[in-house]
C-alpha cells in the first residue's frame, strides 16, 4: 500500500508541475509578444478545460494534497532537512496559487461566462495590485516539484551528471516567466492612455468570487492546521501510552 500510495504521489505531482511548467511557458512567450502569449493561454485552456484535462487536473491536486495531509498527520518528528523544509514551504503555497487562479479564471468561467485573455488578466492583475502575489506564487509551486522530482530521481548517475542543467532549468522558468509578465505589462499600458477598469463580469461578481476564494483559503488552512494538530495529539498519546508500559514494567 504505502507502495503505491508513493507511486500516486508522484503521478499527481507529476501533473500539478506540467501545469506549473506550461504556465511558466505562456508567461515567458510574453517576452516576444501578448498575441504569442494568447496563443499558448488557449492551447493550455483546451487542455485543462477539456473533461480529460480538468480530470487531470484537480483530480491530481485533490490527491495530491489528500496524500500531503497524510502525511503530516503521519509524521512521528519534524526533523527535517533544509530541503525538505524548503520543499513544504513552497509545496504549501501552491493550493494558494490554484485556488485563486481557479476562482478567478474556472469559476468566473463557470459561473459567469468571463473568457480570459492575457489583456485582460494582466488588467485585472494591475488593478487588484496583486501582480506581484501571482509571480511570487508560481516560484515556489515550481520549486516543490522540482525538488520532489530531485528527491526521487537523484539515486541515479546520469540525473547527478545533469545536477547543474537542471539547476539552470529550475531558476530559469520562473525567471523567463516574470521577464515574460513584466512584458505583457508594459505592452498592455503602452497599448492604452488611460487603463481601464477590470472586466465588467469580474466587477459585477467581485464579492462572490472573494468569498468563494475566502471560503476555500480557509478551508484548506483548516485542513492543514488539523491534521498537524490530530498527528502531534497521536503522537502524544503514544508517547504516554508507552510510558506507562514502561512505568508497569
Amino acid at each position: 500500500m504505502e507502495t503505491i500510495l508513493r507511486r500516486l504521489q508522484l503521478a499527481s505531482g507529476v501533473v500539478l508541475l506540467i501545469y506549473l511548467f506550461l504556465h511558466l511557458v505562456n508567461h515567458a512567450l510574453g517576452i516576444w509578444s501578448i498575441d504569442l502569449a494568447g496563443h499558448g493561454l488557449v492551447l493550455a485552456l483546451r487542455l485543462w478545460h477539456s473533461v480529460p484535462g480538468t480530470v487531470l487536473l484537480y483530480g491530481g491536486t485533490l490527491l495530491h494534497f489528500s496524500l500531503a495531509l497524510r502525511t503530516i498527520y503521519g509524521r512521528r518528528h519534524w526533523t527535517l532537512s533544509r530541503t525538505e523544509w524548503i520543499r513544504l514551504w513552497a509545496g504549501l503555497s501552491l493550493p494558494l496559487l490554484l485556488i485563486r487562479h481557479a476562482v478567478a479564471t474556472r469559476l468566473a468561467s463557470s459561473l459567469y461566462g468571463f473568457e480570459p485573455n492575457y489583456e485582460r488578466i494582466v488588467i485585472l492583475l494591475i488593478t487588484s495590485g496583486t501582480q506581484g502575489l501571482q509571480l511570487a506564487l508560481l516560484a515556489p509551486g515550481w520549486l516543490h516539484g522540482c525538488l520532489g522530482l530531485w528527491l526521487r530521481l537523484r539515486h541515479y548517475p546520469r540525473v547527478r551528471r545533469a545536477k547543474p542543467a537542471l539547476l539552470a532549468f529550475l531558476v530559469g522558468m520562473p525567471l523567463l516567466s516574470a521577464a515574460g509578465f513584466v512584458r505583457m505589462k508594459h505592452a498592455v499600458v503602452a497599448m492604452r492612455a488611460t487603463l481601464p477598469a477590470a472586466d465588467p463580469i469580474l466587477v459585477a461578481h467581485q464579492a462572490a468570487l472573494e468569498t468563494w476564494r475566502h471560503n476555500l483559503v480557509t478551508l484548506y488552512l483548516s485542513l492543514i492546521i488539523s491534521a498537524f494538530v490530530a498527528g502531534q495529539l497521536r503522537n502524544w498519546l503514544e508517547r504516554r501510552r508507552l510510558r506507562k508500559a514502561s512505568f508497569n514494567l
